[in-house]
């Protein structure tokens, strides 16, 4: 579906979440795990941004709705953070708002406030 260079580093963003969960656990803030998770990232040779804004196109206008991806990886795949007892259908549609309003097609909805990682992943393709 997608070229191996961006499933290689959607592969890459899935390490680092599991080395990120393995060192801190769950439990902490969304902020902790973001920073953490952008330094592993960048670490493995990905441009990363934190916290970018996503305007809202409404009638030709960009307007600043107050968006925000959490974290933008190789411009092509966007993580959006959870530290929640379980992800909810509102969360799966804010990811697929966020891909929409972006173009950007691959995306992951990461929960650390699990057990295992693997519990608190989920792949989102538009």
């Amino acid at each position: 579906m997608f070229d191996d260079r961006l499933e290689g580093n959607f592969k890459k963003v899935l390490d680092a979440c599991y080395k990120v969960h393995k060192v801190l656990g769950p439990g902490l803030l969304e902020n902790a795990y973001e920073v953490c998770l952008a330094h592993e990232l960048h670490n493995m040779g990905l441009s990363v941004k934190t916290q970018v804004s996503l305007p809202l196109i409404y009638e030709g206008v960009k307007l600043d709705a107050g968006y925000k991806i959490d974290i933008l990886v190789e411009e092509s795949i966007i993580i959006e953070l959870k530290v929640v007892e379980e992800l909810s259908p509102v969360h799966l549609a804010q990811i697929l708002t966020y891909l929409k309003l972006s173009g950007i097609r691959l995306g992951l909805l990461a929960n650390f406030n699990v057990k295992l990682m693997k519990h608190g992943l989920k792949r989102v393709v538009l």
